[in-house]
């Protein structure tokens, strides 16, 4: 290993403070909620900090599925976050969409200049 991959490995640090358990709960159906309990660096439960929820389906595509992963805002329990599941990927997917919206127009409305090759694109919508 070399002098630079020692440091750069030495600099990568678990944040102690900022540490979670995470819960893996699925129906086998329509998707996965996955719980992340705050936790002390000794494993209880820090009750300090919320406990954070996101929810992950697959969006089928033309070209197949495409995994999405959300947050699940203002979800205290697991019941709620499976009631809140619809709507925050709702509220994700639209955003994801006008955010690939916004990226099309913005490529559109581009200025062209004779012998200038635009910069590649690998945005593409149909």
């Amino acid at each position: 290993m070399s002098a630079e991959e020692e440091t750069a490995t030495q600099q990568i640090k678990i944040s102690q403070k900022d540490l979670h358990r995470e819960e893996i709960f699925t129906d086998m159906q329509t998707g996965v909620i996955r719980q992340l309990t705050p936790v002390k660096i000794n494993g209880e439960i820090d009750k300090n900090r919320k406990i954070i929820f996101f929810g992950q389906t697959q969006l089928m595509t033309q070209q197949g599925p495409l995994p999405i992963q959300f947050p699940i805002p203002d979800a205290k329990n697991l019941q709620q976050a499976a009631e809140n599941f619809p709507q925050a990927m709702e509220i994700y997917v639209n955003a994801m969409f006008e955010e690939a919206q916004r990226l099309h127009r913005e490529e559109q409305s581009r200025i062209i200049v004779p012998g200038v090759m635009p910069p590649e694109s690998n945005l593409i919508l149909k």
